[in-house]
């Protein structure tokens, strides 16, 4: 499908990257995942973000995950695919890639590594935008890029047609609050929130939709979620995010002593999908480990507690 700004709504999953244990990609269990997340009612698909382990990938594994899920997707939602480089021109020849596979949007951040100015930055979204004509996501994800997009910033590049939505991951939810606001008269960008614990906040003050890691856990939610906050049955929404809140603990099973906090979301994320029969196995890619067994089985106590077991 050819997406438009309109169509960035409503529940993306950042998809996870499923691998086997010699850590080469689970092309099968990458279509099951797929499927699910679509029989689950969600409204696009964001491949190769963090949750998609995309800094760990090869150049040929990311292009083997983003065929799969254009294809298993076949149209069905937007796919938006993550173009997640230290510099920009690294940046435009992921997005020609992600262009020819037929993705329907990109996913950007900042430069990241080399040293970067702000009015770098805007030349960076700006050269980004006018290699590809697909539509722009800004990804804000500071904990990784080491930069936070200011509101100004942002703003500016979206009334000006540079990008035509963001992805925050900051956790600074008054900066994205201010966005909001900056950007209400603006019919054709969207403003998604990554902050999956907060989803029912975000969509009260003006959020179009989310992008949830733990979307891939347990996709039905979120959308429950996100329809009960259409709905403005803000109560049956409060119940939906708890409960997603207390399945989010899930992130908190594997020992700080070993463990980054990258490998306690994704390893969290595969072995929950894992226990759910999604995907074949939960390995995540070097130098992340899997979870141990007592990790696991905190994961499976918290799945058990949500009714997803």
């Amino acid at each position: 499908m050819t997406s438009t700004p309109q169509s960035l709504h409503g529940v993306i999953p950042p998809v996870v990257t499923p691998l086997h244990p010699d850590r080469s990609i689970d092309t099968a269990s990458l279509e099951r995942l797929v499927r699910f997340l679509l029989d689950a009612g969600v409204h696009g698909l964001f491949v190769l973000g963090s949750s998609g382990e995309t800094a760990y990938l090869t150049d040929s594994q990311r292009d083997t995950v983003l065929d799969v899920v254009v294809a298993t997707a076949a149209g069905e939602v937007p796919v938006l695919a993550g173009c997640v480089e230290t510099t920009t021109g690294r940046v435009i020849e992921r997005a020609r890639m992600a262009e020819k596979v037929g993705a329907d949007a990109l996913v950007a951040t900042a430069p990241f590594y080399t040293r970067t100015h702000p009015a770098e930055i805007d030349r960076h979204f700006r050269a980004v935008r006018a290699a590809v004509d697909l539509p722009l996501v800004a990804y804000d994800v500071p904990v990784s890029v080491h930069v936070k997009l200011s509101v100004d910033l942002l703003a500016t590049l979206a009334q000006d047609g540079v990008v035509d939505a963001v992805k925050d991951s900051s956790g600074d939810d008054a900066a994205f609050r201010q966005l909001l606001l900056r950007t209400a008269d603006l019919p054709n960008f969207a403003a998604l929130t990554g902050h999956e614990v907060v989803v029912d906040a975000m969509l009260l003050a003006g959020a179009h939709g989310v992008v949830p890691g733990l979307g891939n856990v347990d996709p039905h939610g979120y959308v429950r979620l996100y329809e009960a906050c259409r709905a403005g049955d803000w109560a049956a929404a409060k119940a939906e995010q708890d409960r997603l809140a207390r399945l989010f603990s899930i992130v908190e099973a594997a020992s700080p002593a070993t463990a980054s906090g990258s490998t306690a979301g994704i390893g969290s994320f595969k072995a929950a999908l894992a226990l759910r029969g999604v995907i074949a196995d939960a390995t995540p890619a070097l130098p992340m480990r899997p979870l141990d067994e007592d990790e696991t089985a905190e994961v499976r106590r918290v799945l058990v507690r949500a009714g997803l077991l």
